[in-house]
């Protein structure tokens, strides 16, 4: 037995929990769950979209709106462009078909290593309220493409912005039921203000965030 499983098998039995009573006392927790109400909290006043750009802006991240998936490529050949970046970059599987080569990037479809400049990565969804991204690991998905290069360029669909921290995690249990093996959110460029109190970029992750919004399919 690990150490982990002897501290949960003491709070069972603290709990009066056995595998007679086991079903029953789960229903009752989820019962409570889903009756249990949300407490106070501000309203996200205004376009949900238009209020997570400008969150965004906010904490250091630079946004450009587009039309559909397929002009992604080319917002992110002008974006590198503007910063004179080399054209390459890693990006999850899943977004590997889309057409990188005609905009003249170099594209890996894989997890990000150390060398890598830039990761380009989708997004679950987006909270309007904070300028968050949230980002779920998996084998299309690796979270290392978002935390490892020194630029992050998010793709983020405008239909799948939401109001709150609470919608986002609402949505994660509708569509996926178990909770991956890690879930992320970013709110701009890593920082940190540890030195005299002076906010530097890129201390933790990625100095640069851009975010590439599709307004349609």
């Amino acid at each position: 037995m690990n150490s982990r499983q002897d501290i949960l098998d003491r709070v069972r039995s603290r709990l009066g929990r056995n595998p007679e009573n086991a079903i029953a006392a789960g229903k009752e927790i989820d019962a409570w769950l889903a009756r249990h109400p949300e407490g106070p909290r501000p309203a996200v006043r205004g376009d949900l979209v238009e209020v997570f750009c400008e969150k965004s802006r906010k904490l250091s991240s630079t946004v450009e709106a587009v039309a559909s998936v397929a002009d992604v490529p080319a917002a992110v050949a002008r974006y590198l462009s503007s910063l004179q970046l080399a054209p390459s970059a890693v990006c999850w599987p899943q977004l590997a078909e889309l057409p990188w080569a005609a905009a003249g990037i170099e594209v890996a479809a894989r997890a990000a290593v150390d060398a890598d400049l830039v990761g380009i990565t989708g997004s679950f969804c987006a909270v309007a309220e904070t300028g968050t991204l949230m980002l779920l690991s998996g084998p299309d998905t690796p979270a290392t493409a978002s935390l490892l290069p020194e630029t992050h360029i998010a793709v983020v669909n405008a239909s799948r912005v939401v109001p709150g921290m609470e919608e986002a995690w609402n949505l994660v249990r509708a569509e996926r039921g178990e909770l991956p093996r890690a879930v992320n959110f970013i709110s701009g460029p890593s920082r940190t203000g540890d030195i005299e109190q002076t906010i530097v970029l890129g201390a933790h992750g990625p100095y640069r965030v851009h975010i590439v919004l599709v307004r349609g399919e």
